[in-house]
């Protein structure tokens, strides 16, 4: 059993390749546990590859993940689905149903739930993002960023401990990316683990409060969103930049990283008076 203070998910040590002699993974060791992570880096640095060994899809090839303070090998895909929630970067990946609603009854069916609170559990999801009145519809039928949304909202619906995020802004206009950074908000606060692999540094700056950046199979940094974006040699390193607010208010030479809008024209006004 896991502990009070174990983390929920502990890498120790993780290496895994898809073709021997060509390593994706080399010597990952890390935890996660309450709170949102971002996981950023090149295309190539072995972030899906990583999110993909914490559900099951994928085992290491040397080294240990445990989930809930159990060896990932020893659990199949669906029983760590009870406590890991995993949202595909391309929705075709994941969407399969005929009707929207019962794509995001799925998940909840599976768990054991009653039909009915299947039903509610998945029009809670939908509506949360926006997508009232979509239920009877063929996800295929929707454009790509509302099926997208849809995928969020069956992972949402199981109510998971640990829910994954992969690049989940891709195609979102202004309003999904603010419902998704809410949602993001909402789970954290709730004592949920958020993990999300995104190229969307605004998106990692406003609503998250780790960043582990990764590089050729290596965390290369792990730390805060503002200690990360403070480095801009480290974030060359990776093939990445700080969000346009941070490197307008590090051009200017404000004392502090700024990480939104509204903190640079705070510390603005501060600098002013």
């Amino acid at each position: 059993m896991m502990s009070e203070r174990q983390p929920i998910i502990q890498a120790r040590d993780v290496h895994f390749h898809y073709t021997p002699g060509r390593p994706v993974l080399k010597g990952i060791t890390l935890d996660l546990g309450p709170g949102a992570t971002a996981i950023v880096g090149q295309n190539g640095a072995g972030k899906s590859t990583f999110v993909r060994l914490l559900n099951g899809l994928l085992k290491p090839v040397e080294g240990q993940v445990l989930v809930a303070g159990v060896d990932t090998r020893q659990m199949t895909v669906a029983q760590l689905a009870r406590t890991v929630g995993l949202v595909f970067q391309n929705p075709s990946d994941q969407l399969f149903k005929s009707r929207v609603l019962d794509e995001v009854m799925f998940g909840p069916l599976n768990l054991g739930f009653s039909a009915q609170e299947a039903r509610e559990r998945a029009e809670a999801a939908l509506a949360e993002l926006g997508l009232e009145g979509l239920e009877a519809r063929n996800p295929y039928d929707l454009g790509l960023a509302e099926r997208k949304l849809v995928t969020v909202a069956s992972v949402l619906a199981m109510g998971t401990p640990v829910i994954i995020l992969d690049e989940p802004t891709i195609a979102q206009d202004q309003v999904g990316v603010r419902q998704l950074g809410a949602i993001v908000d909402r789970l954290a606060r709730a004592g949920r683990t958020v993990i999300t692999i995104t190229h969307d540094m605004e998106f990692v700056a406003r609503h998250f409060q780790r960043v582990l950046v990764f590089q050729d199979g290596r965390v290369l940094a792990d730390d805060t969103a503002e200690a990360i974006f403070a480095q801009p040699e480290l974030l060359a390193a990776a093939g990445l930049q700080a969000p346009p607010i941070t490197r307008l208010g590090q051009a200017l030479g404000l004392p502090a990283t700024v990480l939104t809008v509204e903190a640079f024209v705070e510390a603005v006004r501060a600098g002013e008076g």
